[in-house]
């Protein structure tokens, strides 16, 4: 009996509530407009970051990726300066103790080097025979095919042997100066007889 008491003391003070369901809140005419802005203002907040995201989602990636490839690309570098100024460093120090050893012999070879490289690259070559004007014109390229004519004749087969031999191409003339050269050579030589003469007078 006292439970029961209790039960009906505890319904007399106060309403339990437990759920509460909004079902087509409208708002007042006064208010409307704010209200319809503030929830546009919400689906605008809502979709902006939903973009947002999705640009993010779309440049971080690729900003990544290239900026990954950009640091193999420089310790790529790196390590290929890194190698080549030890070797160059490396070939110094070499080059250096053989110069101590023989200055002479190390001078000598590494200009027949260096103008090997330079002619490496060069058909023709223009010399100044001891600084009296007269240039010697050296056909490299006529040269070259000429030796590599020579060698192919000599390794042909012993049965082409027996048909006469074909006429090997005449070697180019160590000497031999181009028409405007020569044209400047023989004024010269004229002006420098007409100059002794005067002198001799």
């Amino acid at each position: 009996a006292k439970l029961m008491q209790d039960v009906l003391d505890r319904y007399k003070t106060g309403i339990l509530i437990s759920k509460v369901t909004m079902q087509n809140a409208q708002p007042p005419e006064q208010v409307q407009a704010a209200f319809d802005d503030a929830v546009k203002a919400s689906q605008d907040r809502e979709r902006q970051k939903n973009e947002g995201q999705a640009y993010a989602n779309d440049v971080i990636p690729k900003a990544r990726g290239t900026a990954a490839r950009l640091m193999e690309e420089a310790e790529g570098y790196r390590q290929r300066v890194i190698a080549t100024a030890e070797g160059d460093a490396s070939r110094f120090r070499q080059v250096n103790t053989e110069y101590v050893k023989a200055p002479e012999v190390t001078r000598s070879r590494m200009y027949l080097e260096t103008m090997q490289q330079v002619y490496s690259n060069t058909t023709k070559v223009m010399v100044d025979s001891k600084g009296q004007g007269n240039l010697l014109y050296l056909p490299l390229d006529k040269l070259l095919q000429a030796a590599g004519a020579g060698a192919a004749a000599a390794a042909a087969p012993a049965s082409a042997s027996e048909a006469p031999p074909p006429p090997r191409p005449a070697p180019a003339v160590a000497n031999e100066v181009p028409p405007q050269v020569a044209e400047k050579s023989e004024t010269r030589s004229r002006e420098n007889l007409r100059q002794r003469d005067r002198e001799a007078r």
